[in-house]
C-alpha cells in the first residue's frame, strides 16, 4: 500500500515571538512522525502586526502579566527553555526591534540554508534565555558562531542584511503570510494535495494540525451535542 502524499505546512515566524519558538520546537519534533513536510519561513512580524492592525500583547498589562504565567507553564510543558528577557516591553514589542536579526536569518536561508535551523534557535536562545539584545551586533554574531558558521562566512552574511535582495526575500515572506491571513506569530500554514489551505495561529493548534494532518490520536472530541440538531 503506497503511502500518503505528505502536505507541505509552512510556519512563518519571528524571533521576537516565543511561541514561535515553542511551535518552531514542536514541529522539528514531529517532522518525521507526522505525515508532512516542513518549511521554515521567516518572516517580519513587525510589517504583520502593521498591516494587520493588531497591536503585541505585552502592550496590554493584562495580557502581559497572563503571558508571564503561560510562559513558565510552556517551558515546562514543552520543555523549552524560555526565561522573560529584562529588555523593556516598549524596545521588544517595538516594530522594528528585529529587522536586522530577521534579514540576517534570511540571508543565511537564501544562501546557507542547512543552518537556518540552527541559526533560528539560537537567535531565540540569545533573546529568550540568555536575556541578550537582538539589536546589538555582538549578540547577532554570537548566534552564528553557536550555530556553526564561519567567522568569515558571518560578517558576509552581516553585511548582506542591507542587500536588496536579503530585504525582498524577508518581504516575500511577510507578504506570504498576510496573504494567507496572518496576523502574528506563529502563522502555520497547511496545503492540502488539492491546493487547499488551512491557516493555524499560535503554539495550542496542534491537536487541530494533526487532525488536519490525519495524524491525530488524542481524546475523542464526539459528543451528544449533535443530537440537539435532529
Amino acid at each position: 500500500m503506497a503511502s500518503p502524499v505528505k502536505k507541505t505546512v509552512e510556519l512563518f515566524y519571528d524571533v521576537v515571538s516565543p511561541y514561535s519558538w515553542i511551535a518552531f520546537e514542536v514541529l522539528l519534533r514531529y517532522q518525521t512522525k507526522w505525515n508532512m513536510d516542513l518549511k521554515l519561513k521567516p518572516f517580519f512580524l513587525g510589517a504583520i502586526m502593521k498591516a494587520s492592525g493588531n497591536q503585541p500583547p505585552g502592550v496590554i498589562p493584562n495580557k502581559a502579566a497572563y503571558i508571564v504565567q503561560d510562559l513558565a507553564r510552556c517551558r515546562n510543558h514543552f520543555q523549552v527553555p524560555l526565561r522573560i528577557p529584562s529588555i523593556p516591553m516598549e524596545m521588544l514589542f517595538s516594530p522594528c526591534y528585529t529587522l536586522t536579526a530577521m534579514r540576517l536569518l534570511t540571508a543565511v536561508d537564501m544562501r546557507q540554508p542547512q543552518f537556518t535551523e540552527k541559526l533560528s534557535r539560537q537567535l531565540w536562545l540569545q533573546l529568550w534565555n540568555k536575556d541578550q539584545n537582538l539589536q546589538e551586533t555582538d549578540a547577532l554574531t554570537e548566534a552564528a558562531a553557536r550555530a556553526g558558521l564561519s567567522e568569515s562566512l558571518i560578517a558576509s552574511l552581516v553585511s548582506s542584511c542591507e542587500d536588496g535582495a536579503v530585504k525582498n526575500r524577508l518581504k516575500l515572506y511577510t507578504e506570504e503570510a498576510l496573504d494567507h491571513g496572518a496576523f502574528g506569530a506563529p502563522t502555520i500554514v497547511v496545503h492540502d494535495a488539492d491546493h487547499k489551505t488551512h491557516m493555524l495561529f499560535g503554539s495550542d493548534r496542534f491537536h487541530i494540525l494533526a487532525d488536519i494532518l490525519g495524524q491525530y490520536t488524542g481524546l475523542s472530541c464526539q459528543g451528544t451535542i449533535q443530537n440537539l440538531l435532529r
